[in-house]
């Protein structure tokens, strides 16, 4: 199984599990996305285009966290790795698409998601403080998280020379009916919705810059229809490693034997 947590393959620097979530929503020129434009003087990803997202929280992976879907085995085998380690990535998942977006992929007990999210704005903010827990969150507010409005999308690895490293899933989700995604995080400069051919456009105009991981889960959406059809594909998710060149060019990045630029 790959994605154990803390594990070093090489290089020294530990690779930490994270989920990112690809929102989407149906425009009226077909599937939209929701990006955030991260601010040039973060650590990582630095001015770079990206999905809500970030590295498993060590609470992440508490088993009282209220549940409805898919069991944490289940998700294992989708993405790969033990049950213990798949329950944190959805967490991780449900939990930075909220901190980042404030879109929350929980329900009530009737069986309905969440659609106006107003009431937990304060909780928000603690779960950014981490001053609550997610499963804390829950508990408190008797809302339940919603493992079956996310789909296991791609599966990338930073590379090694990189100084962070992060083996990362990548989900799809569908905007909650009533909920908006926002800009409200201090990682981002800006934020918005926008088509995939569109996005990929003005990444190779040189208006925005984007990571191997962003642009081709941006490419693998420009053709799909409809969220629908998005949310129904079923992919086999194997893990993307792309590896560092250095040599009299310079610095190169291969994918798949491939040179990308």
């Amino acid at each position: 199984m790959t994605g154990e947590r803390g594990r070093d393959h090489g290089g020294g620097v530990p690779i930490r599990p994270a989920a990112t979530v690809i929102l989407l929503r149906d425009g009226d020129s077909g599937v939209e996305v929701f990006l955030q434009h991260r601010v040039a003087s973060m650590d990582f990803a630095g001015g770079m285009t990206v999905f809500p997202g970030g590295g498993v929280d060590q609470r992440d992976s508490e088993s009282s966290v209220a549940w409805q879907g898919p069991e944490p085995v289940e998700w294992g085998a989708e993405l790969d790795c033990d049950a213990s380690l798949a329950r944190a990535l959805v967490c991780a998942a449900v939990r930075e698409t909220f901190e980042e977006s404030g879109v929350l992929l929980a329900g009530h007990a009737d069986g309905t998601v969440v659609t106006d999210t107003g009431p937990y704005a304060a909780a928000r903010q603690a779960l950014v403080t981490r001053e609550l827990s997610l499963a804390a969150f829950l508990a408190e507010t008797g809302l339940v998280l919603r493992a079956d409005l996310l789909r296991p999308w791609s599966h990338w690895l930073t590379p090694e020379g990189e100084s962070r490293r992060y083996d990362t899933r990548f989900f799809l989700a569908a905007l909650p009916e009533g909920q908006l995604a926002d800009g409200a995080t201090s990682e981002a400069a800006g934020s918005g919705w926008q088509r995939p051919a569109d996005a990929l456009d003005d990444a190779r105009d040189g208006r925005t810059m984007m990571l191997p991981p962003t642009w081709s889960n941006l490419a693998d959406l420009v053709d799909v229809p409809s969220v629908a059809d998005a949310l129904a594909a079923r992919r086999r998710v194997e893990r993307v490693t792309p590896r560092l060149v250095r040599d009299d060019e310079g610095i190169r990045l291969v994918i798949d034997g491939q040179e990308w630029s």
